[in-house]
């Protein structure tokens, strides 16, 4: 998919499809006139009639459109112009792409809307617009003989003469390398655990490092036991799959700078071990690795964006299967640290997983760390499938990723770490235990995590809800969404302009 800028007359442009966005208010400004003036009013009729609201995310798809070049056009809502913010922009723009996409070899010309005010720029809207068409057009159909859903095949993006410029230009160019990290996170967690499993996923790490200029070691499992990865290895027992662990590596400035950490929980597959899940709970456990995968979307775009920043990659990555080897109820474990771990429920394994990961991050150099991971059902609980649960030891660096996040428009919210959480996860006979009973289960796991990152400014992301979508909706394909790739790429990129 080719996607590009250009400043054609939007009644000029020559496509399969023209998408124009409309605000919800009564007026046609500037471009929309001249496209009501070319359909000879056909704009103000639709208004007129109540059939072009303008309301958010709202389409109106018209097949002949006599008076313009594109075949066929589709009216995008945009609600209130006042109050347009960048998820606002994300989900209409992307429920647009997902409707002209049910063919093959379908051809867009995207018009940005006229924006103004500190909530969202041109620039915005640009980046949005790619990577809409790159995410919109790719489904979770991976094994069907008959998709629903084809990448685009040419995507021009028009914008006013006057307002053409090297940030859009540069913006859409960012766009189109962050949709397609998305998908490759996407893709990854959609594909099942016969093909996902630790040696295959580091594999395709290990390519896709070649092909991005990335730096990457793999370690197996001799490896991790020379490396004291006793809980990691803990979790793997009860595999035939063997552990592994990838370390990707993007030095884009110098030595002495300050290196960025991002850490990813990568259970391919999760049966909940000796703890077996019932079915119904176990049935998009493939999805169990999708902060790995977050974390390889990630640094692929990174690496691409050539971000003058210094940032390391971790992919903790295993099976937890059901077996005479399983680690079981009441093991005790000793982390890479020393810590001691006391096993109350071997389905409490994420944790312990980047228990090993987050001290071999530190001992590696990491200045800062950020992990994210497919965690727990309590934060599900809490906030729903739609919003990423944050947590923290430092509030200063805490501040930083929710503004990134709040930039990207992906929606995170920040819960407690108090001290008394941590009483909730002693133990009588280890140091901690992996489980803290019933209450507050997303903040004890976080409090688990915290045992092991010592004081390194640490931000916790549990993306147990918003890394997998239940079902399709006009505004997103079900499966594995990417969520979170669009603010660890910003949090790289303002982690670089602070060194």
């Amino acid at each position: 998919m080719e996607i590009r800028l250009t400043t054609s007359e939007w009644n000029q442009a020559q496509a399969e499809w023209l998408l124009v966005s409309v605000f919800q208010s009564d007026e046609l400004p500037g471009p929309l006139a001249t496209l009501d003036d070319a359909l000879s009013g056909q704009l103000t009729r639709l208004r007129q009639s109540g059939d072009l609201t303008g309301k958010l995310a709202e389409i109106l798809a018209l097949p002949d459109v006599p008076g313009i070049a594109a075949k066929r056009l589709l009216l995008i809502g945009l609600g209130n112009p006042a109050e347009l913010q960048r998820a606002d922009f994300d989900k209409a723009m992307t429920t647009a792409i997902r409707h002209v996409s049910t063919k093959k070899s379908v051809s867009v010309a995207a018009a940005l809307p006229h924006v103004s005010g500190d909530l969202i720029s041109t620039a915005d809207c640009a980046q949005a617009t790619a990577i809409a068409a790159c995410v919109g057009s790719f489904g979770q159909d991976l094994y069907r003989e008959e998709p629903g859903r084809f990448p685009l095949s040419d995507v021009e993006i028009l914008v006013e003469t006057d307002r053409r410029h090297a940030t859009v230009a540069d913006a859409i160019q960012k766009g189109t390398i962050l949709g397609e990290a998305i998908n490759l996170t996407r893709e990854l967690v959609n594909r099942p655990p016969q093909e996902i499993f630790p040696v295959s996923f580091a594999e395709k790490a290990e390519r896709l490092a070649i092909e991005c200029g990335l730096g990457c070691e793999v370690l197996d499992e001799n490896q991790l036991n020379d490396e004291r990865m006793g809980s990691l290895l803990a979790v793997a027992s009860g595999s035939d799959q063997p552990p592994r662990v990838v370390v990707l590596e993007h030095r884009g400035a110098d030595d002495d700078l300050p290196t960025l950490a991002l850490v990813g929980k990568g259970v391919t597959f999760d049966s909940g071990g000796l703890s077996l899940k019932s079915t119904d709970s176990m049935k998009m456990m493939k999805s169990d690795m999708a902060g790995a995968a977050t974390v390889l979307g990630a640094m692929s775009a990174i690496a691409r964006l050539k971000l003058p920043v210094n940032v390391v990659g971790f992919l903790g990555l295993v099976e937890n299967m059901v077996s005479g080897r399983s680690y079981k109820m009441g093991d005790v474990l000793t982390a890479r640290n020393g810590i001691t771990i006391e096993v109350l429920n071997t389905d409490a394994e994420g944790r312990l997983v980047l228990a090993d990961i987050l001290s071999y991050a530190i001992d590696r150099g990491a200045d800062k760390l950020i992990d994210l991971a497919t965690l727990t059902g309590a934060c599900v609980v809490a906030l729903g499938e739609d919003v990423t649960g944050v947590f923290t030891n430092n509030q200063p660096w805490c501040g930083e990723v929710q503004a990134a996040a709040k930039r990207c428009g992906e929606n995170v919210w920040q819960l407690p770490m108090f001290k008394q959480y941590a009483e909730l996860i002693k133990s009588d006979v280890a140091d901690i235990k992996n489980v803290g009973g019933r209450w507050a289960g997303a903040i004890t796991a976080a409090k688990f995590l915290e045992k092991f990152v010592g004081n390194i400014p640490w931000v916790h992301l549990d993306i147990a809800g918003p890394s997998f979508a239940s079902s399709n909706n006009a505004h997103r394909e079900g499966g594995g969404t990417g969520c979170m790739v669009r603010t660890l790429v910003e949090t790289a990129t303002t982690f670089s302009e602070e060194k």
